[in-house]
């Protein structure tokens, strides 16, 4: 739901059946459903502030998908992974999983997934300290010059409010400006109202 651009409240209804789904895969030995539910509910908790409930349950629901074989869903549980790991402060881990994640899309050929492995990758090396601006910079903007091609307008807006953000830090004003307009008008045109 945060990807489209979707309301919390929703998502929030959202996370308690995911998080039914999940034990009913539990009880059943559902093992083939597992990773499907699993991997959307890490990255609910991860986005709840809740890593340590997120990292071990995507963790596990991407050695599923790589137990049975599964590499479309290898990628997404790496994304979401990767993101769990960034928020916990564990970069390096991050940095190898989402690396992982954006040769997984390109070798499958996944642009989607490639462009939010971009910015995955983008975010992480804005984290560091000192922040890597320039490959952050960089990253970003491959995400968004995919995400456009792609349409995908919510991570096209998320991407400008990120380099904004960004370019804020490094007292490149006017730059700054620029991106954060463009995240604005794409939140109000979409009714991402959270985001502004």
């Amino acid at each position: 739901l945060r990807r489209t651009g979707q309301r919390f409240d929703r998502a929030r209804a959202a996370l308690v059946r995911l998080e039914q789904a999940v034990d009913i895969c539990y009880d059943a030995d559902l093992r083939l459903y597992f990773p499907w539910m699993a991997g959307p509910l890490g990255d609910a908790y991860a986005m709840a502030g809740r890593v340590a409930d997120a990292v071990p349950l995507l963790t596990r629901a991407m050695e599923q998908t790589k137990a049975m074989g599964t590499v479309f869903f290898q990628t997404l549980c790496r994304l979401s992974l990767g993101e769990a790991q960034m928020l916990a402060g564990r970069l390096e881990e991050a940095q190898t999983t989402a690396e992982r994640a954006l040769a997984l899309a390109r070798e499958q050929q996944e642009r989607g997934h490639e462009a939010y492995a971009l910015r995955h990758l983008g975010d992480i090396a804005a984290r560091r300290e000192p922040p890597e601006s320039e490959l952050a910079e960089d990253h970003y903007q491959q995400a968004v010059a995919l995400a456009e091609e792609l349409g995908m307008r919510p991570l096209v807006a998320h991407c400008h409010l990120r380099l904004g953000n960004l370019y804020l830090k490094s007292g490149r004003r006017d730059e700054a400006r620029a991106e954060l307009s463009a995240a604005i008008e794409l939140y109000q045109a979409m009714d991402m109202t959270f985001w502004l």
